[in-house]
């Protein structure tokens, strides 16, 4: 019997391992294919924002991806979420952003979101699906943005351990006004195992193994 293919659409070359480990876990029966284009984020960096020609990129890659056939495709960076809305319009297998089960739990957690990024244009983006899925659940939220200043310089610096402190003290900074936070990448996920013992309150949402999750119900 032919294996089904999940073909996943990074903006880094770090989350192949992140994923692939996830996959390995909770998939060893698909295939996983990655794509990678780390000038897309470079691009959205730039830009302050997902412009049109970045956005056209990102759904040719999803073209390409079900040219060379796919069962499914999922988008793991926020950042070019909604070309990933477009791009599914244009294909017939399913389209998925990473992010989209984690929004669909947090509006189910209580009213009050915190989304936690490390870039501008990634928080816009998760708010907006948020508010998108309360919507659906008939549900009023107020959703609470941190930009965690400074830690993605220091990851792409290098400097891990910096990227991990700035964003926990973020974390920790909204726990007292929120019923749940939203780490908005993917990247951030490592850091929640970081914070001290007990200091965790609420839940703190991240959406790599939330969205594989979701894909073994899928798939």
């Amino acid at each position: 019997m032919k294996k089904k293919r999940l073909t996943l659409i990074h903006t880094s070359g770090m989350m192949i391992p992140v994923f692939g480990d996830l996959c390995s876990e909770l998939l060893p029966k698909v295939e996983v294919v990655h794509m990678v284009d780390e000038s897309l984020l470079k691009d959205i960096i730039r830009d302050n924002g997902l412009s049109k020609p970045t956005a056209r990129r990102v759904v040719g890659h999803i073209l390409s991806a079900d040219q060379a056939g796919t069962d499914f495709i999922m988008v793991t960076c926020s950042s070019i979420g909604p070309a990933a809305d477009l791009g599914r319009q244009l294909v017939d297998v399913p389209v998925m952003r990473v992010d989209e089960p984690m929004a669909t739990l947090a509006v189910q957690k209580g009213p009050r979101i915190g989304v936690v990024a490390t870039l501008a244009s990634t928080l816009t983006p998760t708010a907006d699906l948020i508010r998108v899925k309360a919507a659906a659940q008939a549900r009023d939220v107020r959703v609470t943005p941190r930009l965690c200043e400074g830690a993605f310089q220091a990851v792409l610096s290098g400097d891990a351990a910096t990227h991990d402190r700035i964003v926990a003290s973020g974390i920790q900074g909204l726990i007292p006004q929120a019923d749940v936070i939203v780490l908005a990448q993917a990247s951030m996920a490592r850091v929640v195992k970081t914070l001290p013992e007990g200091s965790v309150t609420i839940p703190i949402l991240a959406s790599p193994r939330l969205a594989i999750e979701h894909l073994v119900h899928m798939l």
